[in-house]
């Protein structure tokens, strides 16, 4: 049973992903350099970025931590 939770829809093994929330400076060289390249960036948090996260993803949190409310109203894409 515990191999079919770990395998999505098509069969295929599900990676986990890691989530950066709200880093805005040299934080996120740091949070690189202890948990690798994030998979998903989001600029705070907020409904959809709660939303996206799966069981078993790694979050993590510039400040503060999973316990805060998310925001209602979402914040913004990355701007390049």
């Amino acid at each position: 049973m515990g191999a079919d939770i770990a395998r999505g829809r098509l069969g295929r093994k599900m990676e986990r992903c890691v989530h950066f929330v709200s880093f805005k400076g040299d934080e996120y060289l740091s949070a690189v350099r202890a948990f690798g390249e994030p998979d998903f960036i989001h600029r705070g948090w907020d409904l959809r970025a709660r939303r996206e996260i799966a069981d078993g993803d790694l979050v993590v949190f510039a400040t503060g931590g999973p316990d805060q409310l998310p925001r209602i109203k979402s914040f913004d894409d990355i701007r390049e």
